[in-house]
């Protein structure tokens, strides 16, 4: 009887080895899983952590989570310990709960960059987070728990609604109820507020519209510069005065100006939008709406190029490549082009961007097609394409005219390097090759008639080449290349032997000689600046709208005053005409006074 007793299976050698479904369940390994997540979290936060990072970051933050989610998938299915009902189970819940997830999410996060670093990243956060937890607990409904976390990761997005980047890819979420800017714009519009094109025509416009104080994108020349005008530095006894402010609708466009007319482009819910307002009053003269809508994620919907006036005609390029020549006075069609078919491919990430460039009798605008649809040139007055060149297949920048030794010179910086093109000719006459990871934005800026300042992005730096020519080629020699000034978009200028411009978020002054840094250290964002030569003044238009007079110097940053003039992010270059400032960004516009120092300004340069 003790015999039998001894063999008889006690509880604890069970050891609940009984039969059923936990019988096989075992403890979780978690090790891999915990590895992948602080990988993944490193790479959000590639960009603080590695400021000069760049497009790498960038990178970064949307492949780090596609990764991670890979790397989290193979732990799960091949090194977790799971039963294989538990892992087949959670890969297939995980995918449905993305999927449902993303269909009911808000269209401004249905976007595969956006839907990547936030969805995915907590999605899988949460899975796995959940798992990491629960290591130790040996039953199935662990997957249970994961997957409800996991929902709870994913589904947080669907009360989101993303408005976009700022230059340092910081994110603006907001709740999905809320009100857009751009909703709030459309409520406000009436028929009155919007009349169709030719039934309000503008008076007394054809010798303003025969010489335009702002032709078009920054300005006369394309450099920023405003001559014949200073400032008085005094605002607190001299202060801006602002004439008028409006809500306008999204897009990055900035503005061109002749007589008491000043033209932008907008985005109007599913219409692309070309406006004149009026100068004094901010009040719309006419309006051109044609269907077309263009979304990215880091600079959200609208157009991005700049109207362009000359030959009393205003050309206009729309985010999805439609170009339009429209009478100034009524917003009349005069003809159209779509450069996704005359340059056989599909808008860039960040839709066209060229602001139009007027030469003669040629209307040329950036494309980056295929062979040689890179710069295509247009007759003005009928639309004929006349001519195309290649060069690169991306760029955010425009057709830039200069001269050099008597023969003009179009000059476009793309992915690829810098183009040289004869106009009269329609052909290249010189390159420097130079590729760019990412994106080039900025106009080659002509110093001393014969070098160019060229922006490399935020990786590489700014760099001067020489132009030599010989035999009717220009010859380019590089002659330094600095990391001093790592431009991104923003403005620069060059004023008595130094560079003025943004390394990245902060305002710095290299030497034009050396590529030598003097100073840096104005914290405007990604921002804008324009050059008041006649007293040496910088006008800087922060990214957060403040506007700020800086002294033009090499010792240091000598800020002067300041003036918060738009509220929200600001891009989109200001224009100065005489006292009169105009500010844009995408949610409002507005025309500031600012005081003129009569000593450093013409009579010729009063407000119109």
């Amino acid at each position: 009887m003790n015999a039998e007793a001894n063999t008889a299976p006690s509880i604890k050698d069970k050891d609940f080895k009984s039969s059923g479904p936990a019988t096989d369940v075992k403890r979780l390994r978690v090790w891999p899983a915990v590895i992948v997540l602080a990988l993944l979290w490193l790479s959000q936060f590639a960009m603080k952590l590695l400021p000069d990072s760049g497009p790498t970051g960038f990178m970064l933050l949307f492949f780090g989570p596609l990764v991670a989610a890979a790397g989290v998938l193979a732990w799960w299915l091949f090194l977790s310990r799971a039963t294989w009902s538990e892992r087949l189970g959670g890969a297939l819940g995980m995918l449905v709960i993305a999927t449902v997830c993303f269909l009911l999410a808000d269209p401004s996060i249905q976007n595969v960059f956006v839907a990547t670093i936030y969805g995915l990243t907590w999605g899988v956060t949460t899975f796995a987070g959940a798992l990491i937890l629960l290591f130790a607990w040996k039953s199935p409904w662990r997957t249970v728990v994961a997957l409800l976390a996991a929902s709870g990761g994913f589904g947080a997005w669907d009360a989101m609604r993303y408005d976009g980047m700022t230059g340092d890819f910081k994110s603006s979420l907001k709740p999905r109820w809320s009100t857009t800017p751009e909703d709030r714009y459309l409520a406000t519009l009436t028929g009155s507020e919007t009349p169709s094109p030719g039934s309000t025509p503008t008076t007394d416009s054809d010798e303003a519209l025969t010489n335009p104080e702002w032709p078009g994108f920054r300005g006369p020349q394309r450099d920023s510069v405003v001559p014949n005008v200073a400032l008085i530095p005094d605002w607190s006894t001299h202060p801006p005065k602002q004439r008028w402010r409006r809500f306008v609708g999204p897009g990055w466009s900035s503005f061109c100006v002749a007589g008491d007319q000043l033209y932008t482009q907008e985005q109007r819910g599913e219409k692309e939008a070309v406006v004149c307002l009026d100068t004094e009053t901010g009040q719309t003269h006419w309006a051109f709406e044609y269907d077309s809508r263009f979304f990215e994620a880091v600079g959200g919907p609208g157009p991005r190029a700049t109207p362009t006036l000359a030959n009393e005609r205003l050309y206009v390029l729309g985010a999805l490549g439609i170009l339009h020549c429209l009478d100034p006075r009524n917003g009349q069609v005069f003809w159209k082009r779509d450069l996704r078919n005359d340059a056989q491919r599909d808008p860039p990430m960040w839709g066209f961007a060229s602001s139009p460039l007027v030469v003669g009798d040629y209307v040329i605008v950036y494309a980056g097609g295929k062979d040689d649809h890179g710069v295509i040139a247009y007759d003005v007055r009928t639309g004929e394409r006349l001519w195309s060149v290649a060069a690169g297949d991306h760029s955010y920048g425009s057709p830039q005219l200069v001269v050099l030794k008597g023969k003009p010179l179009v000059l476009m910086h793309t992915n690829t390097g810098l183009h040289m093109i004869d106009p009269e000719q329609g052909s290249s006459i010189g390159e420097h090759v130079a590729p760019i990871e990412g994106y080039t934005v900025l106009q080659p800026l002509l110093v001393n008639g014969d070098s160019l300042m060229l922006g490399l992005g935020i990786l590489d730096g700014t760099r001067r080449v020489d132009l030599t020519m010989s035999d009717n080629r220009v010859q380019l020699t590089e002659r330094w290349t600095s990391r001093d000034l790592k431009p991104g978009f923003n403005d620069w200028v060059a004023h008595r032997g130094a560079l003025y411009g943004f390394d990245q978020e902060i305002f710095a002054c290299i030497n034009l000689e050396t590529g030598k840094r003097h100073w840096k250290k104005g914290r405007y964002g990604t921002g804008q600046v324009l050059l008041l030569p006649e007293k040496d003044q910088l006008l800087v238009l922060s990214e957060k709208g403040e506007l700020v007079l800086l002294r033009a110097t090499t010792e240091k940053l000598d800020e002067l005053a300041r003036c918060q003039v738009l509220e929200g992010k600001t891009w989109n270059h200001p224009v100065l005409v005489g006292d009169r400032l105009y500010v844009r960004n995408s949610e409002e516009a507005a025309c500031w006074e600012v005081p003129l120092d009569s000593e450093g300004s013409s009579e010729s340069s009063n407000a119109p």
